[in-house]
Protein backbone atom coordinates (compact mmCIF):
# COMPACT_ATOMS: atom_id res chain seq x y z
CA UNK A 1 0.00 0.00 0.00
CA UNK A 2 2.77 2.41 0.93
CA UNK A 3 4.80 1.42 -2.13
CA UNK A 4 1.79 1.96 -4.41
CA UNK A 5 1.36 5.52 -3.18
CA UNK A 6 5.06 6.18 -3.73
CA UNK A 7 4.84 4.86 -7.30
CA UNK A 8 1.98 7.20 -8.17
CA UNK A 9 3.77 10.15 -6.68
CA UNK A 10 7.08 9.48 -8.39
CA UNK A 11 5.71 9.04 -11.90
CA UNK A 12 3.37 12.02 -11.62
CA UNK A 13 6.14 14.42 -10.63
CA UNK A 14 9.38 13.19 -12.06
CA UNK A 15 8.37 11.01 -14.99
CA UNK A 16 10.91 8.58 -16.33
CA UNK A 17 13.77 10.17 -14.40
CA UNK A 18 12.11 8.94 -11.24
CA UNK A 19 12.97 5.29 -11.87
CA UNK A 20 16.30 5.49 -10.09
CA UNK A 21 14.95 7.67 -7.33
CA UNK A 22 12.03 5.32 -6.81
CA UNK A 23 14.30 2.31 -6.43
CA UNK A 24 15.78 3.69 -3.22
CA UNK A 25 12.44 5.04 -1.99
CA UNK A 26 10.77 1.68 -2.53
CA UNK A 27 13.51 -0.07 -0.60
CA UNK A 28 12.90 2.27 2.32
CA UNK A 29 9.15 1.75 2.06
CA UNK A 30 9.59 -2.01 2.14
CA UNK A 31 11.10 -1.86 5.59
CA UNK A 32 8.47 -3.35 7.89
CA UNK A 33 6.51 -1.64 10.57
CA UNK A 34 7.38 -3.14 13.95
CA UNK A 35 4.80 -3.73 16.69
CA UNK A 36 5.67 -5.16 20.11
CA UNK A 37 2.71 -6.41 22.15
CA UNK A 38 4.01 -6.80 25.70
CA UNK A 39 1.93 -8.58 28.35
CA UNK A 40 2.50 -8.14 32.10
CA UNK A 41 2.71 -11.01 34.62
CA UNK A 42 1.56 -13.56 32.03
CA UNK A 43 2.81 -17.10 32.48
CA UNK A 44 4.13 -19.46 29.83
CA UNK A 45 0.82 -21.28 29.31
CA UNK A 46 -1.75 -18.49 29.74
CA UNK A 47 -2.79 -18.24 26.06
CA UNK A 48 -4.44 -20.84 23.87
CA UNK A 49 -1.57 -21.49 21.46
CA UNK A 50 0.62 -22.24 24.49
CA UNK A 51 -1.81 -24.68 26.07
CA UNK A 52 -4.35 -22.53 27.92
CA UNK A 53 -8.05 -23.20 28.27
CA UNK A 54 -8.57 -19.41 28.05
CA UNK A 55 -9.94 -18.61 24.60
CA UNK A 56 -7.47 -16.27 22.87
CA UNK A 57 -8.40 -16.41 19.17
CA UNK A 58 -6.51 -13.27 18.18
CA UNK A 59 -3.23 -14.21 19.81
CA UNK A 60 -3.70 -17.69 18.36
CA UNK A 61 -4.24 -16.06 14.95
CA UNK A 62 -0.78 -14.52 15.19
CA UNK A 63 0.64 -17.94 16.08
CA UNK A 64 -1.08 -19.72 13.20
CA UNK A 65 0.25 -17.14 10.75
CA UNK A 66 3.71 -16.88 12.30
CA UNK A 67 6.17 -18.80 14.43
CA UNK A 68 6.28 -19.60 18.15
CA UNK A 69 9.52 -19.80 20.10
CA UNK A 70 9.28 -22.40 22.86
CA UNK A 71 12.50 -21.46 24.70
CA UNK A 72 12.16 -17.68 24.81
CA UNK A 73 13.28 -15.98 28.01
CA UNK A 74 12.58 -12.75 29.85
CA UNK A 75 14.33 -11.59 33.05
CA UNK A 76 11.68 -12.78 35.52
CA UNK A 77 10.56 -9.32 36.67
CA UNK A 78 8.82 -6.26 35.29
CA UNK A 79 11.34 -3.40 35.24
CA UNK A 80 14.40 -5.46 34.27
CA UNK A 81 12.49 -7.03 31.37
CA UNK A 82 11.39 -3.62 30.13
CA UNK A 83 14.95 -2.34 30.30
CA UNK A 84 16.26 -5.35 28.37
CA UNK A 85 13.60 -5.25 25.68
CA UNK A 86 14.18 -1.54 25.04
CA UNK A 87 17.98 -1.50 25.12
CA UNK A 88 19.05 -4.95 23.95
CA UNK A 89 21.25 -5.17 27.05
CA UNK A 90 21.13 -7.21 30.19
CA UNK A 91 19.14 -5.22 32.73
CA UNK A 92 22.14 -4.40 34.94
CA UNK A 93 23.94 -2.95 31.92
CA UNK A 94 20.88 -0.75 31.36
CA UNK A 95 21.03 0.40 35.03
CA UNK A 96 17.80 -1.42 35.94
CA UNK A 97 19.25 -4.40 37.80
CA UNK A 98 16.34 -4.34 40.21
CA UNK A 99 13.27 -2.10 39.94
CA UNK A 100 13.08 1.54 38.82
CA UNK A 101 14.34 2.97 42.09
CA UNK A 102 17.73 4.58 42.64
CA UNK A 103 19.94 2.52 44.95
CA UNK A 104 22.82 4.92 44.37
CA UNK A 105 25.09 2.39 42.65
CA UNK A 106 25.75 1.63 38.98
CA UNK A 107 23.36 -0.95 37.59
CA UNK A 108 20.60 -0.09 40.07
CA UNK A 109 19.23 3.33 39.14
CA UNK A 110 15.85 4.93 38.46
CA UNK A 111 16.27 5.48 34.72
CA UNK A 112 17.84 3.77 31.72
CA UNK A 113 21.61 4.20 31.50
CA UNK A 114 23.04 6.95 29.33
CA UNK A 115 25.50 4.33 28.07
CA UNK A 116 22.55 2.58 26.45
CA UNK A 117 20.29 3.47 23.54
CA UNK A 118 16.64 2.52 23.28
CA UNK A 119 14.82 0.91 20.40
CA UNK A 120 13.03 4.22 19.91
CA UNK A 121 16.32 6.10 19.64
CA UNK A 122 17.85 3.62 17.20
CA UNK A 123 14.75 3.20 15.02
CA UNK A 124 13.92 6.90 15.19
CA UNK A 125 17.37 7.71 13.86
CA UNK A 126 16.65 5.28 11.01
CA UNK A 127 13.52 7.22 10.02
CA UNK A 128 10.87 5.27 11.91
CA UNK A 129 7.96 6.94 13.65
CA UNK A 130 8.26 5.84 17.28
CA UNK A 131 5.11 5.22 19.30
CA UNK A 132 4.52 3.97 22.81
CA UNK A 133 1.31 3.36 24.70
CA UNK A 134 1.00 1.83 28.15
CA UNK A 135 3.30 1.08 31.04
CA UNK A 136 6.83 2.50 31.05
CA UNK A 137 7.98 1.62 34.62
CA UNK A 138 11.53 2.78 33.94
CA UNK A 139 11.60 6.01 35.91
CA UNK A 140 9.40 8.95 36.79
CA UNK A 141 11.88 11.73 36.17
CA UNK A 142 11.66 13.86 33.03
CA UNK A 143 15.18 12.90 31.94
CA UNK A 144 14.23 9.22 31.88
CA UNK A 145 10.75 9.49 30.40
CA UNK A 146 9.66 7.78 27.16
CA UNK A 147 9.82 11.04 25.21
CA UNK A 148 13.29 11.74 26.58
CA UNK A 149 14.39 8.32 25.35
CA UNK A 150 13.25 8.55 21.75
CA UNK A 151 9.49 8.05 21.65
CA UNK A 152 7.85 10.73 19.54
CA UNK A 153 4.32 9.76 20.62
CA UNK A 154 3.48 8.52 24.11
CA UNK A 155 0.36 7.88 26.15
CA UNK A 156 0.57 6.05 29.45
CA UNK A 157 2.21 6.01 32.83
CA UNK A 158 5.86 6.58 33.60
CA UNK A 159 5.54 4.34 36.63
CA UNK A 160 3.80 1.11 37.40
CA UNK A 161 0.04 0.50 37.10
CA UNK A 162 -1.99 -0.76 40.04
CA UNK A 163 -5.48 -0.26 38.66
CA UNK A 164 -7.35 -0.78 35.41
CA UNK A 165 -10.13 1.68 36.24
CA UNK A 166 -8.56 4.43 38.38
CA UNK A 167 -5.35 6.43 38.75
CA UNK A 168 -3.55 5.69 42.02
CA UNK A 169 -0.46 7.57 43.29
CA UNK A 170 2.63 7.23 41.09
CA UNK A 171 0.60 5.92 38.16
CA UNK A 172 -0.40 9.30 36.72
CA UNK A 173 -0.99 9.28 32.96
CA UNK A 174 0.91 11.40 30.46
CA UNK A 175 0.26 12.38 26.87
CA UNK A 176 3.78 12.93 25.58
CA UNK A 177 5.26 15.20 28.29
CA UNK A 178 1.96 16.56 29.57
CA UNK A 179 0.28 15.16 32.67
CA UNK A 180 -3.30 14.53 31.53
CA UNK A 181 -4.72 12.22 34.20
CA UNK A 182 -3.75 12.93 37.81
CA UNK A 183 -4.64 10.67 40.72
CA UNK A 184 -8.40 10.12 40.70
CA UNK A 185 -11.24 7.63 40.87
CA UNK A 186 -12.85 8.62 37.55
CA UNK A 187 -10.30 9.20 34.78
CA UNK A 188 -11.69 10.63 31.56
CA UNK A 189 -11.46 8.58 28.39
CA UNK A 190 -10.47 11.49 26.15
CA UNK A 191 -10.57 9.65 22.82
CA UNK A 192 -13.94 8.04 23.63
CA UNK A 193 -15.68 10.12 26.33
CA UNK A 194 -18.75 7.89 26.17
CA UNK A 195 -16.71 4.85 27.23
CA UNK A 196 -15.34 3.89 30.62
CA UNK A 197 -11.58 4.32 31.09
CA UNK A 198 -10.07 0.82 31.24
CA UNK A 199 -6.34 0.54 30.69
CA UNK A 200 -6.27 -2.32 28.19
CA UNK A 201 -8.84 -0.61 25.97
CA UNK A 202 -7.43 2.90 26.30
CA UNK A 203 -3.83 1.91 25.62
CA UNK A 204 -4.99 0.23 22.42
CA UNK A 205 -7.06 3.29 21.50
CA UNK A 206 -4.01 5.52 21.69
CA UNK A 207 -1.72 3.14 19.83
CA UNK A 208 -4.18 3.06 16.92
CA UNK A 209 -4.71 6.80 17.17
CA UNK A 210 -0.97 7.44 16.90
CA UNK A 211 -0.68 5.07 13.93
CA UNK A 212 -3.38 7.03 12.14
CA UNK A 213 -1.68 10.31 13.02
CA UNK A 214 1.66 9.28 11.52
CA UNK A 215 -0.04 7.87 8.45
CA UNK A 216 -1.54 11.28 7.81
CA UNK A 217 2.01 12.67 7.77
CA UNK A 218 3.85 10.24 5.47
CA UNK A 219 4.52 6.63 4.52
CA UNK A 220 7.59 6.01 6.65
CA UNK A 221 7.44 2.83 8.77
CA UNK A 222 6.44 2.98 12.41
CA UNK A 223 7.58 1.24 15.58
CA UNK A 224 4.88 0.66 18.19
CA UNK A 225 5.67 -0.49 21.71
CA UNK A 226 2.30 -1.38 23.23
CA UNK A 227 3.09 -2.21 26.84
CA UNK A 228 -0.09 -3.49 28.45
CA UNK A 229 -0.47 -3.90 32.21
CA UNK A 230 -2.72 -6.93 31.63
CA UNK A 231 -3.00 -9.45 33.20
CA UNK A 232 -1.07 -8.01 36.19
CA UNK A 233 -3.04 -7.68 39.44
CA UNK A 234 -5.34 -6.20 40.73
CA UNK A 235 -8.15 -8.37 39.38
CA UNK A 236 -10.12 -5.69 37.56
CA UNK A 237 -12.23 -7.22 34.81
CA UNK A 238 -15.19 -6.20 32.69
CA UNK A 239 -18.47 -7.85 33.75
CA UNK A 240 -19.21 -9.22 30.28
CA UNK A 241 -15.80 -10.88 30.21
CA UNK A 242 -16.15 -12.36 33.69
CA UNK A 243 -19.39 -14.08 32.76
CA UNK A 244 -17.63 -16.14 30.08
CA UNK A 245 -15.23 -17.67 32.61
CA UNK A 246 -17.08 -17.95 35.90
CA UNK A 247 -17.40 -21.59 36.95
CA UNK A 248 -14.73 -22.88 34.56
CA UNK A 249 -12.21 -23.45 37.34
CA UNK A 250 -14.23 -25.44 39.85
CA UNK A 251 -12.22 -28.55 39.03
CA UNK A 252 -9.17 -26.86 40.57
CA UNK A 253 -5.53 -26.21 39.86
CA UNK A 254 -4.43 -29.85 39.72
CA UNK A 255 -6.86 -30.74 36.95
CA UNK A 256 -6.20 -27.53 35.03
CA UNK A 257 -2.42 -27.91 35.22
CA UNK A 258 -2.70 -31.47 33.92
CA UNK A 259 -4.96 -30.34 31.08
CA UNK A 260 -2.54 -27.58 30.06
CA UNK A 261 0.36 -30.01 30.20
CA UNK A 262 -1.42 -32.44 27.88
CA UNK A 263 -2.32 -29.64 25.50
CA UNK A 264 1.28 -28.37 25.41
CA UNK A 265 2.47 -31.85 24.48
CA UNK A 266 -0.21 -32.16 21.80
CA UNK A 267 0.81 -28.78 20.33
CA UNK A 268 4.45 -29.87 20.20
CA UNK A 269 5.49 -26.99 22.46
CA UNK A 270 6.53 -29.46 25.14
CA UNK A 271 8.45 -32.73 24.88
CA UNK A 272 6.24 -35.47 26.28
CA UNK A 273 9.23 -36.98 28.07
CA UNK A 274 9.36 -33.96 30.39
CA UNK A 275 7.02 -34.59 33.34
CA UNK A 276 4.68 -31.95 34.69
CA UNK A 277 6.30 -30.33 37.73
CA UNK A 278 4.67 -31.37 41.01
CA UNK A 279 2.13 -29.26 42.82
CA UNK A 280 3.64 -27.02 45.51
CA UNK A 281 0.34 -25.92 47.10
CA UNK A 282 -2.37 -27.83 48.98
CA UNK A 283 -4.56 -30.05 46.85
CA UNK A 284 -7.77 -28.45 45.65
CA UNK A 285 -9.92 -30.98 47.48
CA UNK A 286 -8.51 -29.88 50.84
CA UNK A 287 -10.12 -26.44 50.45
CA UNK A 288 -13.60 -25.76 51.77
CA UNK A 289 -16.42 -25.45 49.26
CA UNK A 290 -16.65 -21.75 50.03
CA UNK A 291 -12.93 -21.27 49.39
CA UNK A 292 -13.11 -23.26 46.16
CA UNK A 293 -15.91 -21.00 44.95
CA UNK A 294 -13.89 -17.92 45.80
CA UNK A 295 -10.77 -19.22 44.06
CA UNK A 296 -12.81 -20.20 40.99
CA UNK A 297 -13.98 -16.58 40.92
CA UNK A 298 -10.45 -15.18 41.27
CA UNK A 299 -9.16 -17.27 38.37
CA UNK A 300 -12.22 -16.32 36.32
CA UNK A 301 -11.28 -12.67 36.86
CA UNK A 302 -7.72 -13.36 35.70
CA UNK A 303 -9.00 -15.22 32.64
CA UNK A 304 -11.35 -12.33 31.87
CA UNK A 305 -8.40 -9.91 31.92
CA UNK A 306 -6.53 -12.16 29.48
CA UNK A 307 -9.70 -12.36 27.36
CA UNK A 308 -9.92 -8.55 27.18
CA UNK A 309 -6.22 -8.37 26.29
CA UNK A 310 -6.81 -10.77 23.42
CA UNK A 311 -9.76 -8.72 22.19
CA UNK A 312 -7.55 -5.64 22.05
CA UNK A 313 -4.78 -7.45 20.24
CA UNK A 314 -7.47 -8.37 17.74
CA UNK A 315 -8.20 -4.67 17.32
CA UNK A 316 -4.53 -4.02 16.52
CA UNK A 317 -4.43 -6.83 13.95
CA UNK A 318 -7.67 -5.72 12.34
CA UNK A 319 -6.57 -2.09 12.16
CA UNK A 320 -3.30 -2.98 10.47
CA UNK A 321 -5.25 -5.09 8.00
CA UNK A 322 -7.73 -2.29 7.35
CA UNK A 323 -4.98 0.19 6.46
CA UNK A 324 -3.28 -2.41 4.25
CA UNK A 325 -0.16 -2.85 6.36
CA UNK A 326 -0.57 -6.13 8.23
CA UNK A 327 1.48 -8.18 5.79
CA UNK A 328 4.52 -5.93 6.08
CA UNK A 329 4.42 -5.50 9.85
CA UNK A 330 6.60 -7.56 12.16
CA UNK A 331 4.42 -8.21 15.22
CA UNK A 332 5.89 -9.76 18.34
CA UNK A 333 3.85 -10.97 21.31
CA UNK A 334 5.55 -11.86 24.61
CA UNK A 335 5.44 -11.29 28.37
CA UNK A 336 7.75 -9.78 30.99
CA UNK A 337 7.79 -12.57 33.60
CA UNK A 338 5.95 -15.61 34.84
CA UNK A 339 2.86 -15.75 37.01
CA UNK A 340 3.22 -14.31 40.50
CA UNK A 341 2.70 -16.04 43.83
CA UNK A 342 3.04 -12.73 45.72
CA UNK A 343 1.53 -12.88 49.24
CA UNK A 344 0.84 -16.60 49.10
CA UNK A 345 -1.78 -19.24 48.41
CA UNK A 346 -4.89 -17.05 48.20
CA UNK A 347 -3.19 -13.94 46.84
CA UNK A 348 -3.25 -10.32 47.88
CA UNK A 349 -5.84 -9.71 50.59
CA UNK A 350 -7.24 -13.14 49.77
CA UNK A 351 -8.87 -13.51 53.17
CA UNK A 352 -10.32 -10.00 53.12
CA UNK A 353 -11.42 -9.43 49.53
CA UNK A 354 -13.55 -12.34 48.35
CA UNK A 355 -16.41 -13.08 46.01
CA UNK A 356 -18.82 -12.20 48.81
CA UNK A 357 -17.78 -8.54 48.97
CA UNK A 358 -16.67 -8.13 45.35
CA UNK A 359 -18.63 -4.90 44.93
CA UNK A 360 -16.33 -3.28 47.50
CA UNK A 361 -13.06 -4.06 45.71
CA UNK A 362 -13.93 -4.72 42.06
CA UNK A 363 -12.44 -1.41 40.90
CA UNK A 364 -10.31 -0.48 43.91
CA UNK A 365 -6.71 0.21 42.93
CA UNK A 366 -3.47 -0.72 44.64
CA UNK A 367 -2.53 -4.10 46.07
CA UNK A 368 -6.13 -5.17 46.55
CA UNK A 369 -6.40 -8.56 44.85
CA UNK A 370 -4.56 -11.27 42.94
CA UNK A 371 -5.14 -14.91 42.04
CA UNK A 372 -2.63 -16.52 44.43
CA UNK A 373 0.05 -19.16 44.26
CA UNK A 374 -2.20 -22.04 43.21
CA UNK A 375 -3.29 -20.31 40.03
CA UNK A 376 0.20 -18.87 39.44
CA UNK A 377 1.33 -22.50 39.26
CA UNK A 378 -1.26 -22.95 36.54
CA UNK A 379 0.00 -19.89 34.63
CA UNK A 380 3.54 -21.25 34.70
CA UNK A 381 2.63 -24.86 33.92
CA UNK A 382 4.45 -27.10 33.28
CA UNK A 383 7.36 -25.37 35.02
CA UNK A 384 8.51 -24.77 38.60
CA UNK A 385 8.77 -21.50 40.50
CA UNK A 386 7.46 -18.00 39.84
CA UNK A 387 7.98 -14.34 39.00
CA UNK A 388 11.21 -12.88 40.51
CA UNK A 389 12.92 -16.27 40.29
CA UNK A 390 15.14 -17.70 37.54
CA UNK A 391 13.80 -21.23 37.29
CA UNK A 392 11.83 -21.86 34.10
CA UNK A 393 8.51 -20.81 35.63
CA UNK A 394 9.82 -17.31 36.33
CA UNK A 395 11.63 -16.55 33.07
CA UNK A 396 9.88 -18.55 30.30
CA UNK A 397 7.64 -16.45 28.06
CA UNK A 398 5.11 -17.27 25.38
CA UNK A 399 6.61 -15.75 22.24
CA UNK A 400 5.07 -15.25 18.80
CA UNK A 401 6.51 -13.57 15.69
CA UNK A 402 4.16 -12.69 12.82
CA UNK A 403 5.25 -11.09 9.53
CA UNK A 404 3.51 -12.59 6.49
CA UNK A 405 5.74 -10.93 3.88
CA UNK A 406 8.89 -12.36 5.43
CA UNK A 407 8.11 -15.20 7.85
CA UNK A 408 6.75 -18.01 5.71
CA UNK A 409 6.77 -20.81 8.29
CA UNK A 410 3.17 -20.24 9.33
CA UNK A 411 2.21 -22.13 12.46
CA UNK A 412 5.64 -23.63 13.04
CA UNK A 413 7.61 -23.94 16.26
CA UNK A 414 11.21 -23.00 16.97
CA UNK A 415 13.05 -24.57 19.89
CA UNK A 416 16.28 -22.53 19.93
CA UNK A 417 16.93 -20.52 23.10
CA UNK A 418 16.34 -16.78 22.75
CA UNK A 419 16.13 -13.78 25.06
CA UNK A 420 14.85 -10.21 25.29
CA UNK A 421 18.36 -9.00 24.44
CA UNK A 422 17.77 -10.39 20.92
CA UNK A 423 15.04 -7.95 19.96
CA UNK A 424 17.32 -4.96 19.38
CA UNK A 425 19.59 -6.78 16.89
CA UNK A 426 16.53 -8.29 15.19
CA UNK A 427 14.92 -4.89 14.68
CA UNK A 428 18.20 -3.33 13.55
CA UNK A 429 18.46 -5.99 10.85
CA UNK A 430 14.93 -5.69 9.50
CA UNK A 431 14.90 -1.88 9.71
CA UNK A 432 18.28 -1.39 8.06
CA UNK A 433 19.27 0.62 11.11
CA UNK A 434 22.68 1.11 12.69
CA UNK A 435 23.64 0.53 16.29
CA UNK A 436 25.84 3.38 17.50
CA UNK A 437 29.11 3.26 19.40
CA UNK A 438 28.29 6.75 20.68
CA UNK A 439 24.98 8.55 21.22
CA UNK A 440 24.25 12.03 22.61
CA UNK A 441 27.89 12.35 23.55
CA UNK A 442 27.99 9.10 25.53
CA UNK A 443 29.81 5.85 24.69
CA UNK A 444 27.33 3.03 24.07
CA UNK A 445 27.81 -0.53 25.27
CA UNK A 446 27.99 -3.29 22.63
CA UNK A 447 25.02 -5.62 22.19
CA UNK A 448 25.18 -9.10 23.77
CA UNK A 449 22.25 -10.50 21.75
CA UNK A 450 21.79 -11.77 18.21
CA UNK A 451 19.18 -11.32 15.50
CA UNK A 452 16.28 -13.76 15.60
CA UNK A 453 15.71 -13.69 11.84
CA UNK A 454 17.70 -16.92 11.27
CA UNK A 455 15.67 -18.53 14.06
CA UNK A 456 12.42 -17.47 12.40
CA UNK A 457 13.72 -19.05 9.20
CA UNK A 458 14.46 -22.31 11.00
CA UNK A 459 18.24 -22.18 10.69
CA UNK A 460 20.26 -24.02 13.29
CA UNK A 461 22.13 -21.54 15.47
CA UNK A 462 25.49 -21.89 17.23
CA UNK A 463 25.38 -22.71 20.91
CA UNK A 464 25.07 -19.63 23.11
CA UNK A 465 25.24 -18.65 26.77
CA UNK A 466 22.52 -16.59 28.51
CA UNK A 467 22.53 -15.10 32.01
CA UNK A 468 20.08 -13.98 34.70
CA UNK A 469 20.10 -12.36 38.14
CA UNK A 470 17.41 -10.73 40.22
CA UNK A 471 17.40 -10.15 43.99
CA UNK A 472 20.01 -12.87 44.41
CA UNK A 473 18.17 -15.41 42.28
CA UNK A 474 20.51 -16.37 39.46
CA UNK A 475 20.98 -18.61 36.43
CA UNK A 476 23.13 -19.31 33.41
CA UNK A 477 22.17 -21.43 30.41
CA UNK A 478 24.79 -22.72 27.96
CA UNK A 479 23.36 -24.90 25.25
CA UNK A 480 21.23 -27.46 27.06
CA UNK A 481 22.90 -27.02 30.44
CA UNK A 482 21.32 -24.70 32.99
CA UNK A 483 22.79 -23.75 36.35
CA UNK A 484 20.23 -22.03 38.57
CA UNK A 485 19.89 -21.02 42.19
CA UNK A 486 17.49 -19.28 44.53
CA UNK A 487 18.70 -16.40 46.67
CA UNK A 488 21.30 -17.60 49.20
CA UNK A 489 20.59 -21.20 48.21
CA UNK A 490 22.94 -23.72 46.56
CA UNK A 491 23.27 -23.95 42.80
CA UNK A 492 21.27 -26.59 40.92
CA UNK A 493 22.21 -28.11 37.56
CA UNK A 494 19.76 -29.33 34.92
CA UNK A 495 20.01 -30.85 31.46
CA UNK A 496 17.27 -28.84 29.78
CA UNK A 497 17.14 -31.13 26.75
CA UNK A 498 16.16 -34.05 28.98
CA UNK A 499 14.56 -32.15 31.85
CA UNK A 500 13.04 -28.78 30.90
CA UNK A 501 10.80 -28.85 33.99
CA UNK A 502 13.88 -28.94 36.22
CA UNK A 503 13.03 -31.96 38.34
CA UNK A 504 16.35 -33.86 38.28
CA UNK A 505 19.19 -31.84 39.79
CA UNK A 506 22.39 -33.50 38.50
CA UNK A 507 24.96 -31.22 40.14
CA UNK A 508 26.41 -34.03 42.26
CA UNK A 509 26.84 -36.19 39.16
CA UNK A 510 28.55 -33.48 37.10
CA UNK A 511 30.36 -31.02 39.36
CA UNK A 512 32.77 -30.10 36.54
CA UNK A 513 30.00 -28.69 34.35
CA UNK A 514 28.53 -26.86 37.33
CA UNK A 515 31.91 -25.35 38.20
CA UNK A 516 32.49 -24.24 34.62
CA UNK A 517 29.09 -22.57 34.37
CA UNK A 518 29.48 -20.95 37.77
CA UNK A 519 32.80 -19.45 36.69
CA UNK A 520 31.14 -18.04 33.56
CA UNK A 521 28.28 -16.60 35.62
CA UNK A 522 30.72 -15.05 38.09
CA UNK A 523 32.63 -13.35 35.26
CA UNK A 524 29.40 -12.06 33.71
CA UNK A 525 28.10 -10.81 37.07
CA UNK A 526 31.32 -8.91 37.63
CA UNK A 527 31.25 -7.43 34.12
CA UNK A 528 27.67 -6.13 34.34
CA UNK A 529 27.84 -5.00 37.97
CA UNK A 530 25.62 -7.50 39.78
CA UNK A 531 25.53 -6.90 43.53
CA UNK A 532 25.76 -9.82 45.92
CA UNK A 533 22.60 -10.36 48.00
CA UNK A 534 24.33 -8.74 50.97
CA UNK A 535 25.51 -5.75 48.91
CA UNK A 536 22.05 -5.40 47.43
CA UNK A 537 20.38 -5.42 50.86
CA UNK A 538 22.80 -2.80 52.13
CA UNK A 539 22.29 -0.56 49.10
CA UNK A 540 18.52 -0.83 49.36
CA UNK A 541 18.61 -0.03 53.08
CA UNK A 542 20.74 3.06 52.44
CA UNK A 543 18.37 4.21 49.70
CA UNK A 544 15.33 3.73 51.90
CA UNK A 545 16.94 5.68 54.73
CA UNK A 546 17.90 8.48 52.35
CA UNK A 547 14.36 8.67 50.96
CA UNK A 548 12.93 8.65 54.49
CA UNK A 549 15.20 11.53 55.49
CA UNK A 550 14.24 13.52 52.40
CA UNK A 551 10.55 12.87 53.03
CA UNK A 552 10.84 14.03 56.66
CA UNK A 553 12.73 17.16 55.63
CA UNK A 554 10.03 18.01 53.09
CA UNK A 555 7.22 17.99 55.64
CA UNK A 556 5.97 21.42 56.79
CA UNK A 557 7.47 22.47 60.11
CA UNK A 558 10.22 19.86 60.01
Amino acid sequence: MRVARLIQHCFAVWGCLSVCLFASAAMAAERPNIVVLFADDMGFSDVGCFGSEINTPNIDRLASGGVRLTHFYNTGRCCPSRASILTGLYSHQADIGHMAGDLGVPGYRDRISHQAVTLAEVLGTAGYHTIMSGKWHLGWRDEGSPTARGFQHFYGTRGYIDSYYTIVPRTEVYLNDKLVLPVGEHPVNDLHPDQQWYTTDVFTDYALHFIDEVREQDDEPFFVYLAYNAPHFPLHAKPEDIDRHRGHYRDGWQARRQARYQRLVELGVLDGSWPLSPLDVPEWETLTEKRRDDMDFKMALFAAIVDRLDQNIGRVIDHLQQIGELDNTLILFLSDNGGTKETGLFGIKGEENTVDNYDQWKSKGGWTSSYGQGWAGLSNAPFRRYKRENHEGGISAPFIAHWPERIKAAGQLRHQPAHLIDLMPTFIEVAGASYPTEFAGNPIQPLPGRSLMPVFDGDQQPQRTLYWEHEGNRAVREGDWKLVGLRNQPWELYDIAADRTELNNVIENDPQTAARLKAKWDRWADEVGVLTPQEFDQARQRARQKNKTKSTAAKPGS
